[in-house]
Protein backbone atom coordinates (compact mmCIF):
# COMPACT_ATOMS: atom_id res chain seq x y z
CA UNK A 1 0.00 0.00 0.00
CA UNK A 2 3.10 2.38 -0.01
CA UNK A 3 4.73 4.24 -2.71
CA UNK A 4 4.21 7.49 -4.81
CA UNK A 5 1.13 6.66 -6.21
CA UNK A 6 -0.79 4.18 -3.80
CA UNK A 7 -3.81 5.71 -3.99
CA UNK A 8 -4.14 5.80 -7.75
CA UNK A 9 -4.41 1.06 -7.13
CA UNK A 10 -8.29 2.66 -6.05
CA UNK A 11 -10.75 2.63 -9.33
CA UNK A 12 -12.93 5.13 -7.09
CA UNK A 13 -10.20 6.81 -6.98
CA UNK A 14 -9.12 7.24 -9.88
CA UNK A 15 -12.13 8.37 -11.77
CA UNK A 16 -12.55 10.92 -9.12
CA UNK A 17 -8.79 12.63 -9.84
CA UNK A 18 -9.64 12.49 -13.44
CA UNK A 19 -13.00 14.03 -13.84
CA UNK A 20 -11.96 16.53 -11.09
CA UNK A 21 -8.53 16.91 -13.31
CA UNK A 22 -11.28 17.53 -16.75
CA UNK A 23 -13.39 20.02 -14.63
CA UNK A 24 -10.35 21.93 -13.33
CA UNK A 25 -9.18 21.26 -17.23
CA UNK A 26 -12.07 23.18 -18.67
CA UNK A 27 -12.85 25.93 -15.81
CA UNK A 28 -8.80 26.76 -16.42
CA UNK A 29 -9.59 27.02 -20.20
CA UNK A 30 -12.76 29.08 -19.51
CA UNK A 31 -11.08 31.56 -16.98
CA UNK A 32 -8.37 32.11 -19.52
CA UNK A 33 -10.86 33.09 -22.19
CA UNK A 34 -13.53 34.99 -20.47
CA UNK A 35 -10.62 37.37 -19.03
CA UNK A 36 -9.14 38.22 -22.55
CA UNK A 37 -12.42 38.09 -24.38
CA UNK A 38 -14.22 40.96 -21.57
CA UNK A 39 -10.71 42.91 -21.46
CA UNK A 40 -10.93 43.27 -24.94
CA UNK A 41 -14.82 44.27 -25.10
CA UNK A 42 -13.70 46.86 -21.95
CA UNK A 43 -10.55 47.47 -22.05
CA UNK A 44 -10.53 48.36 -18.57
CA UNK A 45 -8.52 46.52 -15.82
CA UNK A 46 -11.53 46.93 -13.21
CA UNK A 47 -13.53 44.87 -15.22
CA UNK A 48 -11.42 41.82 -14.47
CA UNK A 49 -11.88 42.43 -11.14
CA UNK A 50 -15.48 42.07 -11.99
CA UNK A 51 -15.14 38.30 -12.98
CA UNK A 52 -13.79 37.42 -9.74
CA UNK A 53 -17.09 39.36 -7.72
CA UNK A 54 -19.17 38.20 -10.19
CA UNK A 55 -18.01 34.67 -8.93
CA UNK A 56 -16.76 35.23 -5.46
CA UNK A 57 -20.11 36.53 -4.08
CA UNK A 58 -22.72 33.45 -5.10
CA UNK A 59 -20.16 31.24 -3.78
CA UNK A 60 -19.43 32.65 -0.45
CA UNK A 61 -23.20 33.03 -0.36
CA UNK A 62 -24.24 29.70 -0.16
CA UNK A 63 -21.10 27.89 1.54
CA UNK A 64 -21.75 27.74 4.46
CA UNK A 65 -25.42 26.22 3.80
CA UNK A 66 -23.46 23.71 1.03
CA UNK A 67 -20.98 22.19 3.54
CA UNK A 68 -23.83 21.69 5.49
CA UNK A 69 -25.78 20.07 2.53
CA UNK A 70 -22.35 18.25 1.98
CA UNK A 71 -22.44 16.40 5.57
CA UNK A 72 -26.36 15.19 5.08
CA UNK A 73 -26.66 14.27 1.92
CA UNK A 74 -24.68 12.13 -0.45
CA UNK A 75 -21.58 13.90 -1.86
CA UNK A 76 -21.31 11.87 -5.28
CA UNK A 77 -25.70 13.44 -5.95
CA UNK A 78 -24.08 17.24 -5.28
CA UNK A 79 -20.81 16.76 -7.60
CA UNK A 80 -22.64 15.41 -10.53
CA UNK A 81 -25.39 17.89 -10.03
CA UNK A 82 -23.71 21.09 -9.47
CA UNK A 83 -21.10 19.68 -12.61
CA UNK A 84 -24.22 19.65 -14.96
CA UNK A 85 -25.00 22.54 -14.00
CA UNK A 86 -21.36 23.74 -14.59
CA UNK A 87 -21.76 22.30 -18.04
CA UNK A 88 -25.06 24.03 -19.03
CA UNK A 89 -22.95 27.94 -17.97
CA UNK A 90 -20.37 26.30 -20.67
CA UNK A 91 -22.56 25.96 -22.93
CA UNK A 92 -24.12 29.19 -22.69
CA UNK A 93 -21.00 30.68 -22.82
CA UNK A 94 -19.95 28.81 -25.98
CA UNK A 95 -23.64 30.33 -27.44
CA UNK A 96 -22.76 33.70 -26.42
CA UNK A 97 -19.41 33.86 -28.37
CA UNK A 98 -21.79 32.20 -31.45
CA UNK A 99 -23.66 35.62 -31.73
CA UNK A 100 -20.64 37.90 -30.37
CA UNK A 101 -20.89 40.59 -33.29
CA UNK A 102 -25.25 40.73 -32.62
CA UNK A 103 -25.53 39.79 -29.47
CA UNK A 104 -22.86 41.05 -26.75
CA UNK A 105 -22.83 44.30 -28.95
CA UNK A 106 -26.09 45.55 -27.21
CA UNK A 107 -25.34 44.02 -23.89
CA UNK A 108 -21.85 43.87 -23.39
CA UNK A 109 -20.07 42.04 -21.19
CA UNK A 110 -23.05 41.59 -18.79
CA UNK A 111 -24.74 38.19 -19.92
CA UNK A 112 -20.68 36.62 -19.43
CA UNK A 113 -20.94 38.26 -15.91
CA UNK A 114 -24.41 36.66 -15.54
CA UNK A 115 -23.56 33.14 -16.62
CA UNK A 116 -20.44 33.54 -14.23
CA UNK A 117 -22.49 34.35 -11.01
CA UNK A 118 -24.73 31.23 -11.85
CA UNK A 119 -21.67 28.91 -12.43
CA UNK A 120 -20.42 30.66 -8.86
CA UNK A 121 -23.39 28.93 -6.77
CA UNK A 122 -22.28 25.86 -8.36
CA UNK A 123 -19.06 25.88 -7.34
CA UNK A 124 -20.34 26.96 -3.87
CA UNK A 125 -21.60 23.95 -3.64
CA UNK A 126 -18.81 21.51 -5.45
CA UNK A 127 -16.15 22.84 -3.14
CA UNK A 128 -17.28 20.94 0.06
CA UNK A 129 -18.76 17.91 -1.72
CA UNK A 130 -15.27 17.37 -3.48
CA UNK A 131 -13.34 18.12 -0.39
CA UNK A 132 -15.51 15.36 1.89
CA UNK A 133 -15.65 12.60 -0.97
CA UNK A 134 -11.80 12.54 -1.70
CA UNK A 135 -11.39 10.88 1.86
CA UNK A 136 -13.85 8.48 1.60
CA UNK A 137 -12.42 6.78 -2.04
CA UNK A 138 -9.06 5.69 0.19
CA UNK A 139 -8.12 4.35 3.48
CA UNK A 140 -7.05 7.06 6.04
CA UNK A 141 -3.20 6.14 6.00
CA UNK A 142 -3.31 7.18 2.08
CA UNK A 143 -4.69 10.83 3.03
CA UNK A 144 -1.67 12.78 2.79
CA UNK A 145 -0.65 10.54 -1.23
CA UNK A 146 -3.90 11.28 -2.29
CA UNK A 147 -3.94 14.88 -1.37
CA UNK A 148 -0.79 15.49 -3.12
CA UNK A 149 -1.83 13.13 -5.85
CA UNK A 150 -4.81 15.30 -6.49
CA UNK A 151 -2.57 18.49 -5.95
CA UNK A 152 -0.71 17.05 -9.26
CA UNK A 153 -3.66 16.43 -10.71
CA UNK A 154 -4.93 19.53 -10.15
CA UNK A 155 -1.46 21.64 -10.86
CA UNK A 156 -1.30 19.78 -14.32
CA UNK A 157 -4.99 21.14 -15.45
CA UNK A 158 -3.77 24.35 -14.25
CA UNK A 159 -1.01 24.08 -16.79
CA UNK A 160 -2.59 22.76 -19.04
CA UNK A 161 -5.92 24.92 -19.30
CA UNK A 162 -4.63 27.97 -19.83
CA UNK A 163 -1.95 27.21 -22.42
CA UNK A 164 -4.89 25.34 -24.45
CA UNK A 165 -6.76 27.94 -23.93
CA UNK A 166 -4.00 30.05 -25.67
CA UNK A 167 -3.36 27.83 -28.55
CA UNK A 168 -7.10 27.55 -29.39
CA UNK A 169 -8.33 30.85 -29.10
CA UNK A 170 -5.03 32.35 -31.29
CA UNK A 171 -5.38 29.50 -33.94
CA UNK A 172 -9.18 28.28 -34.18
CA UNK A 173 -10.95 31.05 -32.38
CA UNK A 174 -13.12 32.06 -29.79
CA UNK A 175 -15.98 29.38 -29.97
CA UNK A 176 -13.55 26.59 -30.80
CA UNK A 177 -11.85 27.86 -27.20
CA UNK A 178 -15.57 27.08 -25.19
CA UNK A 179 -16.66 24.25 -27.64
CA UNK A 180 -13.41 22.64 -26.09
CA UNK A 181 -14.62 23.74 -22.40
CA UNK A 182 -18.22 21.93 -23.24
CA UNK A 183 -16.34 18.92 -24.52
CA UNK A 184 -14.01 18.63 -21.12
CA UNK A 185 -16.76 19.42 -18.66
CA UNK A 186 -19.07 16.85 -20.11
CA UNK A 187 -15.96 14.27 -19.94
CA UNK A 188 -16.18 15.11 -16.25
CA UNK A 189 -19.47 14.51 -15.52
CA UNK A 190 -18.94 10.71 -16.95
CA UNK A 191 -15.73 10.03 -15.02
CA UNK A 192 -17.67 11.22 -12.05
CA UNK A 193 -20.82 8.98 -12.74
CA UNK A 194 -18.41 6.15 -12.45
CA UNK A 195 -17.52 6.82 -9.09
CA UNK A 196 -19.89 4.50 -6.44
CA UNK A 197 -21.90 5.70 -3.96
CA UNK A 198 -20.30 6.33 -0.75
CA UNK A 199 -22.21 6.07 2.29
CA UNK A 200 -22.40 9.48 4.53
CA UNK A 201 -20.58 9.29 7.91
CA UNK A 202 -23.01 9.23 11.65
CA UNK A 203 -25.00 12.81 11.53
CA UNK A 204 -23.28 15.33 14.13
CA UNK A 205 -25.06 15.39 17.15
CA UNK A 206 -26.27 19.23 16.67
CA UNK A 207 -29.71 20.17 16.13
CA UNK A 208 -30.83 22.13 13.44
CA UNK A 209 -29.13 23.20 10.14
CA UNK A 210 -27.75 26.97 12.09
CA UNK A 211 -26.54 24.72 15.28
CA UNK A 212 -24.54 22.70 12.60
CA UNK A 213 -23.31 25.65 11.12
CA UNK A 214 -22.26 26.96 14.04
CA UNK A 215 -20.34 24.10 15.08
CA UNK A 216 -18.47 23.81 11.64
CA UNK A 217 -17.39 27.55 11.88
CA UNK A 218 -16.40 27.47 15.65
CA UNK A 219 -14.03 24.05 15.29
CA UNK A 220 -12.03 25.90 12.42
CA UNK A 221 -12.01 29.60 14.97
CA UNK A 222 -10.85 27.25 17.58
CA UNK A 223 -8.50 25.09 16.20
CA UNK A 224 -4.74 27.16 15.87
CA UNK A 225 -3.17 25.24 13.49
CA UNK A 226 -6.01 24.78 11.20
CA UNK A 227 -6.78 28.75 11.33
CA UNK A 228 -3.64 29.83 10.86
CA UNK A 229 -3.04 27.40 7.65
CA UNK A 230 -6.32 28.68 6.03
CA UNK A 231 -5.50 32.13 7.15
CA UNK A 232 -1.80 32.62 5.18
CA UNK A 233 -3.37 30.94 2.03
CA UNK A 234 -6.21 33.67 2.61
CA UNK A 235 -3.93 36.43 2.36
CA UNK A 236 -1.28 35.84 0.27
CA UNK A 237 -4.14 35.14 -2.84
CA UNK A 238 -5.68 38.09 -1.56
CA UNK A 239 -3.28 40.27 -1.56
CA UNK A 240 -0.44 38.59 -3.38
CA UNK A 241 -2.07 37.17 -6.31
CA UNK A 242 -1.54 38.96 -10.06
CA UNK A 243 -3.46 36.31 -12.16
CA UNK A 244 -6.35 38.55 -12.89
CA UNK A 245 -4.13 41.36 -13.69
CA UNK A 246 -2.04 38.92 -16.17
CA UNK A 247 -4.08 40.42 -19.66
CA UNK A 248 -2.76 43.60 -18.90
CA UNK A 249 0.48 42.94 -18.17
CA UNK A 250 0.68 41.05 -21.34
CA UNK A 251 -0.67 43.54 -23.56
CA UNK A 252 0.88 46.64 -22.11
CA UNK A 253 3.66 46.06 -20.10
CA UNK A 254 5.15 42.95 -21.60
CA UNK A 255 3.64 43.51 -25.40
CA UNK A 256 2.94 39.47 -25.98
CA UNK A 257 -0.21 38.16 -27.69
CA UNK A 258 -2.37 35.50 -26.47
CA UNK A 259 -0.28 32.61 -26.87
CA UNK A 260 2.54 34.17 -24.75
CA UNK A 261 -0.61 35.29 -22.43
CA UNK A 262 -1.23 31.72 -22.03
CA UNK A 263 1.94 30.39 -21.52
CA UNK A 264 1.85 33.59 -18.30
CA UNK A 265 -1.86 32.20 -17.12
CA UNK A 266 0.23 28.55 -17.08
CA UNK A 267 3.67 29.14 -15.48
CA UNK A 268 2.52 29.22 -11.65
CA UNK A 269 0.88 26.13 -12.53
CA UNK A 270 3.93 24.64 -13.99
CA UNK A 271 5.91 25.44 -11.24
CA UNK A 272 3.23 23.93 -8.97
CA UNK A 273 3.15 20.71 -10.74
CA UNK A 274 6.79 20.16 -10.68
CA UNK A 275 7.04 21.08 -6.60
CA UNK A 276 3.48 18.62 -6.20
CA UNK A 277 5.14 16.10 -8.37
CA UNK A 278 8.60 16.25 -6.13
CA UNK A 279 6.79 15.93 -3.11
CA UNK A 280 4.71 12.99 -4.36
CA UNK A 281 8.05 11.01 -4.08
CA UNK A 282 9.48 13.18 -1.16
CA UNK A 283 6.85 13.93 1.29
CA UNK A 284 7.09 16.52 3.54
CA UNK A 285 7.48 14.88 7.20
CA UNK A 286 9.18 17.68 9.08
CA UNK A 287 8.99 21.53 10.06
CA UNK A 288 5.35 21.48 8.41
CA UNK A 289 4.64 24.59 10.39
CA UNK A 290 7.39 26.40 9.55
CA UNK A 291 7.95 25.25 5.54
CA UNK A 292 4.24 26.60 5.61
CA UNK A 293 5.46 29.54 6.63
CA UNK A 294 8.57 29.97 4.59
CA UNK A 295 6.34 28.71 1.60
CA UNK A 296 4.06 31.56 1.78
CA UNK A 297 6.54 34.17 2.36
CA UNK A 298 8.48 32.91 -0.76
CA UNK A 299 5.31 33.61 -2.54
CA UNK A 300 5.19 37.21 -1.86
CA UNK A 301 9.05 37.79 -2.56
CA UNK A 302 7.70 36.29 -6.13
CA UNK A 303 4.93 38.37 -6.47
CA UNK A 304 7.44 41.50 -5.35
CA UNK A 305 9.70 40.60 -8.46
CA UNK A 306 6.73 39.87 -10.87
CA UNK A 307 5.21 43.11 -10.45
CA UNK A 308 8.66 45.11 -11.33
CA UNK A 309 9.88 42.68 -14.38
CA UNK A 310 9.78 43.87 -17.77
CA UNK A 311 11.27 40.96 -19.01
CA UNK A 312 8.57 38.21 -20.26
CA UNK A 313 11.18 35.39 -19.61
CA UNK A 314 12.08 36.44 -15.84
CA UNK A 315 7.91 37.22 -15.41
CA UNK A 316 7.52 33.76 -16.69
CA UNK A 317 10.08 32.41 -13.97
CA UNK A 318 8.55 34.00 -11.23
CA UNK A 319 5.57 32.77 -11.56
CA UNK A 320 6.78 29.32 -11.98
CA UNK A 321 8.78 30.09 -8.60
CA UNK A 322 5.58 31.25 -7.14
CA UNK A 323 3.82 28.23 -8.08
CA UNK A 324 6.46 26.09 -6.31
CA UNK A 325 5.76 27.83 -3.16
CA UNK A 326 1.68 27.79 -3.55
CA UNK A 327 2.02 23.86 -4.27
CA UNK A 328 3.68 23.63 -0.56
CA UNK A 329 1.47 25.79 1.13
CA UNK A 330 -1.50 24.17 -0.36
CA UNK A 331 -0.54 21.09 0.06
CA UNK A 332 0.46 21.11 3.75
CA UNK A 333 -2.86 23.18 4.30
CA UNK A 334 -5.15 19.98 2.43
CA UNK A 335 -3.17 17.42 4.32
CA UNK A 336 -3.74 19.34 7.89
CA UNK A 337 -7.52 19.73 7.30
CA UNK A 338 -8.16 16.37 6.08
CA UNK A 339 -6.28 14.62 8.58
CA UNK A 340 -7.37 17.02 11.84
CA UNK A 341 -10.96 17.30 11.05
CA UNK A 342 -13.81 15.03 12.12
CA UNK A 343 -15.13 13.34 9.06
CA UNK A 344 -18.82 14.09 9.92
CA UNK A 345 -17.90 17.90 10.06
CA UNK A 346 -15.54 17.72 6.98
CA UNK A 347 -18.33 19.20 4.68
CA UNK A 348 -18.95 22.37 7.15
CA UNK A 349 -15.16 22.88 7.25
CA UNK A 350 -14.55 22.21 3.92
CA UNK A 351 -17.67 25.25 3.74
CA UNK A 352 -15.41 27.72 5.21
CA UNK A 353 -12.21 26.91 4.25
CA UNK A 354 -13.64 27.48 0.48
CA UNK A 355 -14.86 30.80 1.67
CA UNK A 356 -11.07 31.49 3.36
CA UNK A 357 -9.62 29.99 -0.24
CA UNK A 358 -11.79 29.49 -2.89
CA UNK A 359 -13.49 32.78 -2.59
CA UNK A 360 -10.41 34.57 -1.89
CA UNK A 361 -8.96 34.00 -5.54
CA UNK A 362 -11.77 35.67 -7.04
CA UNK A 363 -11.80 38.57 -4.18
CA UNK A 364 -8.45 38.75 -4.80
CA UNK A 365 -9.00 39.15 -8.40
CA UNK A 366 -11.18 42.05 -7.41
CA UNK A 367 -8.64 43.60 -5.49
CA UNK A 368 -6.11 43.35 -7.51
CA UNK A 369 -8.58 45.32 -10.24
CA UNK A 370 -9.56 47.89 -7.61
CA UNK A 371 -6.30 48.43 -6.65
CA UNK A 372 -4.43 48.61 -10.50
CA UNK A 373 -7.19 51.07 -11.22
CA UNK A 374 -5.95 52.83 -7.36
CA UNK A 375 -2.46 52.76 -8.00
CA UNK A 376 -1.65 51.64 -10.99
CA UNK A 377 -0.55 48.02 -12.20
CA UNK A 378 2.41 47.59 -11.36
CA UNK A 379 2.45 49.35 -7.51
CA UNK A 380 -0.39 47.20 -6.80
CA UNK A 381 1.23 43.67 -7.24
CA UNK A 382 4.22 45.10 -5.33
CA UNK A 383 2.22 46.63 -2.74
CA UNK A 384 0.48 42.93 -2.68
CA UNK A 385 3.74 40.95 -2.21
CA UNK A 386 4.61 43.32 0.68
CA UNK A 387 1.46 42.90 2.60
CA UNK A 388 1.56 38.99 2.22
CA UNK A 389 5.19 39.56 3.86
CA UNK A 390 3.21 41.19 6.51
CA UNK A 391 1.00 38.66 6.97
CA UNK A 392 3.26 36.03 7.39
CA UNK A 393 5.17 37.79 9.89
CA UNK A 394 1.84 38.36 11.83
CA UNK A 395 0.64 34.88 11.49
CA UNK A 396 4.35 33.27 13.27
CA UNK A 397 3.47 35.53 16.19
CA UNK A 398 -0.01 34.96 16.49
CA UNK A 399 -0.07 31.21 15.57
CA UNK A 400 2.51 29.75 17.71
CA UNK A 401 1.36 25.67 17.64
CA UNK A 402 2.03 26.42 14.05
CA UNK A 403 4.88 27.77 13.76
CA UNK A 404 6.01 24.98 15.97
CA UNK A 405 4.42 22.20 14.52
CA UNK A 406 6.87 19.76 13.56
CA UNK A 407 5.19 16.15 12.30
CA UNK A 408 1.04 16.03 11.42
CA UNK A 409 0.37 13.81 14.20
CA UNK A 410 1.92 16.50 16.67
Amino acid sequence: MNGPYAALRFPDFRHFIFARFFITLAIQIQATVVGWQIYEITQDPLSLGLIGLAEAVPSIAVSLYAGHVADVVNRKTIVLSTVIILLACSIALFIFASFTGAFLQHLGALPIYATIFVSGIARGFLSPANFSLLPQLVPRALFPNAITLNSTFWQAASIGGPMLAGLIYAGLGLEAAYLSDVVLVVASVVLYSLVARQPLPPISHEQGIREKIKAGISFVFNHQIILGAITLDLFAVLFGGAVALLPVFASDILFVGKFEFGVLRAAPGIGALLMAVYITHHPIQRQMGKVLLWSVAGFGLTMIGFGLSKSYYLSVALLMLSGMFDSVSVIIRSTLIQTLTPENMKGRVAAVNNIFIGSSNELGALESGVAAKLLGVIPSVVAGGHATLLVVAVTAWKAKKLRFLDRIHD
